[in-house]
């Protein structure tokens, strides 16, 4: 791995989990590497989900019951996870699925988590708009990243964003990727009245919502497939 090209700190991550649910699946590895102009530092773990694991997941990620059985709960790594991730540029591939279980996570141990989140998807779509697949397999083909542990592990997936973070570079230039990245994680133009918290609260989920003025008043009432998206639409910000 090269010498980081963006100036601020950043911290690659990648989970797997018991599920797609965040509300009721649990996390089973975590994989991360912090980047920033000293280098580069990587970390992993496997967490005990206190919970079954799917045997679908468990093909897919080759983590089973017994692998997780004497490893800590995500209370035992809250601490050091939380540690690694303060101040630092939250950065995955499908970034609101690995930041909203972590979110949860916190919650759950009584701990708050809130930070800039960079998703990798966003950026291939912005970097390479001609190109019709942004999945992490795409990527690989598309870049020819290489790995040596197995796909699907949280920390070999971090690793591979590296590597696609690096191509980018090296295809395109460094100004032009940090330029995309700048343009990405730009906060919305909220309302003074409307704290960011909220907006991170908002979800990947179908529903309605309403907007209201002085008084309680109803302003708008709408309805999507995805309320996140949505809701940022009206402020001028695509959804990560």
């Amino acid at each position: 791995m090269t010498h980081p090209f963006y100036p601020a700190p950043l911290v690659l991550l990648d989970l797997e989990t018991t599920g797609a649910n965040p509300s009721t699946d649990r996390i089973t590895e975590i994989g991360l590497i912090q980047v920033d102009l000293s280098g580069i530092c990587s970390w992993s773990s496997l967490v005990n989900p206190c919970q079954a694991i799917p045997p679908f997941i468990q093909r897919l990620t080759g983590i089973d019951d017994a692998m997780v059985a004497n490893a800590p709960v995500f209370a035992d790594v809250a601490d050091e996870v939380l540690d690694q991730l303060q101040n630092r540029i939250f950065v995955a591939h499908n970034a609101r699925f690995d930041y909203t279980f972590l979110r949860n996570e916190f919650k759950r141990c009584g701990r708050a988590f809130r930070g800039q989140v960079l998703c990798t998807v966003q950026l291939s779509r912005k970097l390479y708009p001609d190109e019709y697949k942004h999945s992490l397999d795409a990527l690989i083909a598309r870049h020819g990243l290489q790995y040596s542990g197995e796909r699907h592990r949280a920390l070999t997936d971090a690793q591979l964003i590296y590597q696609f973070l690096q191509a980018a570079v090296q295809d395109l230039g460094a100004e032009r990727v940090t330029a995309a990245i700048n343009e990405l994680i730009r906060p919305p133009a909220l309302p003074s009245q409307i704290p960011e918290s909220v907006i991170d609260d908002l979800p990947d989920t179908a529903g309605v919502y309403v907007f209201y003025g002085e008084q309680d008043e109803a302003l708008w009432v709408g309805s999507s497939m995805n309320l996140r998206r949505r809701i940022l639409q009206h402020f001028g910000k695509k959804s990560q």
